[in-house]
Order: C-alpha cells, then sequence, then structure tokens
C-alpha cells in the first residue's frame, strides 16, 4: 500500500487486529468538522446522531457534555429513547428529528424537569399532541417543534421525502396554535429540504431543480415562520439543512441552526457533491476467505447495505486494493461478498470499504477504532456497542 493512500493510516494502525473491524482516521474527520462549522457562516450546527452513533465521536465535535463546542451546538436525536439517553449522558439540547410514538419513553420524559427541559419532541399533526399528553398527563408543559414540508412541488410531481402534511402558513399557524392550547411550548420550527441536502449534484437538471427547490422553500419558510410566530411568538428554533445544502440553508432568512452529520464521515452517497469536496473518515475492513478464481477473492460478510431505494448506490464500496468490484450477480452478501480484480490479494489479507450511508455501519460494529495522526489508536464503542438499539 502507497504511503499516501488515505487507507495507509488505518491499515497500519490496526494491523494487529483480526477483522472485520471499523476505522475513523481523526485527521480527517476533525478537517470535515471544521469544514463543515466553515459552511455555515457561523450558524451553529447541530449534529444528526444517527449519522454519528457513537457516543465518543458526539463527544469529538460537541464536547464531553454532548451540548456545544467549537460551532457546534445540540444534538438532533432520532428516537426518543436515544434522546433520553444522551440527556442522561449530559446533553443539554437534544431536538427530535422526528414524532414519537413510544409511551415508555414520554412517561420517563414527563417524570424528569431536566428532561423535560433538555429534549424537545418533533411534531407534524395534532394526533401526535393528543397521544403525547396522554403519555405524559396534564400537569407537564413538553416542548414541541413543528416540522414543516420542504418538499418542491410542480405540478402533480412531488420532488423530495415524504415526511410532514403541514406545509402552508395556515397549516403551520393552526397546529401551532393546537399545541398551545393544548399545553404545549411551542419553541420551534423545522424545515428539513432533503431534495437538495440529500441528493448529490450528478447532472445539470439535478442542480437546476436543487436551485429551483431552494428558492421555493426559502419564500415559503419566511411565511410560515412570520404565521408560527404570529401564534406562538419568537422561536427559540429555526432548523433548516443537511450536509449537502449547509450553504443555502446558512444564507436563509430566519434561520437560527443547521443540521449536519454524514459530513464528519462522509460516506460513498456524498461522493458526487460540488458544494464541498469530500473526504472519507469511516472505513472497513473485512479479511479475505477464499480465491474460488483467479480473478476473484472472497471476503467474509459485507452485505452492510444502506437504507433507501435498493440498487447500486446502497452497496458498501470496496475502496482498497484499488480496481476491486462487487459482482453483479452476487453483490455484497451476508456471510461473504466476491471481488473481481483480486490481483495478488492471498487468503488472510484484507480489503478495505467504505459505507454508502454514514452512522448506519455503527449498526454492524460494537467499536470504533479512532486512528490519530500519530498512528496511535482509540477502541470507543458504538451504541450499538454500549447495548443501544433504537430502531
Amino acid at each position: 500500500m502507497s504511503a499516501t493512500s488515505p487507507i495507509a493510516p488505518l491499515h497500519a494502525a490496526t494491523a494487529d487486529l483480526d477483522p472485520p473491524l471499523a476505522a475513523v482516521d481523526m485527521a480527517t474527520l476533525r478537517a470535515n468538522a471544521a469544514d463543515l462549522v466553515r459552511r455555515s457562516g457561523g450558524r451553529p450546527i447541530r449534529v444528526a446522531s444517527k449519522s454519528v452513533r457513537c457516543r465518543a465521536v458526539l463527544a469529538e465535535v460537541l464536547g464531553e457534555k454532548l451540548t456545544s463546542a467549537g460551532g457546534f451546538a445540540g444534538i438532533m436525536a432520532y428516537s426518543l429513547a436515544e434522546a433520553i439517553w444522551l440527556a442522561r449522558h449530559g446533553a443539554r439540547d437534544v431536538l427530535l428529528g422526528y414524532p414519537t410514538a413510544d409511551r415508555a419513553a414520554l412517561t420517563e420524559l414527563a417524570a424528569d424537569p431536566d428532561l423535560l427541559e433538555s429534549i424537545t419532541l418533533m411534531v407534524d399533526d395534532s394526533a401526535q399532541l393528543e397521544l403525547v399528553r396522554a403519555a405524559v398527563g396534564g400537569a407537564v408543559r413538553p416542548r414541541v417543534c413543528l416540522d414543516v414540508d420542504a418538499s418542491l412541488r410542480v405540478g402533480p410531481l412531488h420532488l423530495g421525502v415524504r415526511r410532514s402534511p403541514i406545509r402552508t402558513p395556515d397549516q403551520a399557524a393552526a397546529l401551532a396554535a393546537a399545541a398551545l392550547a393544548g399545553g404545549f411550548r411551542v419553541v420551534g420550527l423545522m424545515t428539513y429540504e432533503a431534495q437538495i441536502a440529500g441528493l448529490p449534484d450528478s447532472s445539470l437538471p439535478v442542480r437546476l431543480v436543487k436551485k429551483a427547490s431552494a428558492r421555493e422553500i426559502e419564500r415559503r419558510r419566511a411565511a410560515v415562520l412570520d404565521a408560527v410566530t404570529a401564534v406562538a411568538g419568537p422561536l427559540e428554533i429555526v432548523n433548516s439543512g443537511g450536509t449537502g445544502s449547509i450553504e443555502l440553508s446558512a444564507g436563509a432568512a430566519g434561520v437560527t441552526e443547521i443540521t449536519a452529520g454524514s459530513g464528519l464521515y462522509v460516506p460513498t452517497l456524498f461522493d458526487d457533491y460540488r458544494s464541498f469536496r469530500p473526504r472519507p473518515a469511516l472505513y472497513f475492513a473485512l479479511p479475505v476467505l477464499r480465491r474460488p478464481a483467479a480473478d476473484i477473492a472472497t471476503v467474509f460478510a459485507g452485505g452492510y447495505i444502506a437504507s433507501g431505494p435498493a440498487g447500486a448506490s446502497r452497496m458498501p464500496k470496496p475502496v482498497w486494493p484499488k480496481g476491486l468490484r462487487l459482482l453483479g450477480t452476487e453483490g455484497a452478501g451476508e456471510v461473504q461478498t466476491p471481488l473481481s480484480g483480486a490481483g495478488e490479494l492471498a487468503v488472510g489479507d484484507r480489503v478495505w470499504f467504505r459505507h454508502a450511508k454514514a452512522g448506519e455501519l455503527c449498526e454492524r460494529f460494537d467499536r470504533l477504532y479512532l486512528v490519530e495522526a500519530d498512528g496511535s489508536r482509540t477502541s470507543v464503542p458504538t451504541y450499538r456497542g454500549e447495548g443501544r438499539c433504537f430502531g
């Protein structure tokens, strides 16, 4: 392996370990964190925990108390049980990115004043408010943030993800009023433009659609924000963006913070963005088990398929040695993965891969090896390694 390969430090630092293993280049992760802060133009970045799934890495960017440091402030959690767990470890600003129907977690939230002040629930429907109220009882006033649909609609076409049913200023104001009437504190508004943040700049038509979408959501967000503040007063949180759309959110009027997470690890789905230079920080290694043909090596495991629409873009990508390719007839397998272009690979050698998404890889490994520029390494548990599975 060339000493200039980005894999070389990780390969050397873990040479005494048996794969499968996952490793993080900490110098690159810190450079990625600094680049996120630079791109945000002074707006604080809320870390999307689903794209990290490791407390030690969250602490790297948010500080030991998982709350605020160096341009990062707060966590966007994907589960209320996860939010409570993080708050028990010190986090004091956790925004749920999604509604919850976890009655047991809601009961725990209601019983602890510190949790009630540290965690903000996400809602987009009065039915969710009713479910929460039934679980927490009538004596507490949970914090809530309104999720407003940020997709682009062109005639009958819906460009973006299917999230919130709340789209217009009147709908948002009505939900805010229902929340206030139900005894909730309306503290925030979120617009996640997935069709911008999560879509690579793969062609001119895609880039034009993203620009049109950015113009549309900026106008509509301003109107929605005016309508909600007229009902609920000034908001603490106006959240927007993602790793792929930081600059657009940073320049938008009224936005107080930007969410990002995948930009720390930089998985393969972010390789074709033009808004930033992808610098992968997270890799995993698998051992060669057999050589079934002159050009094929078979590695152990590997079927770490990313969520989203099934297809080649969700497959893990072999990145070292160079020239390796998944077989179209088998792909990445449950317990073994054959690779063509195997060259001189021998049984016992290792192959390095990247995952298509970010934190999802941590559901496959109970620890990450954090590798420093001097070659030293630290073993830290992932959520899975701490015995936690939040769905």
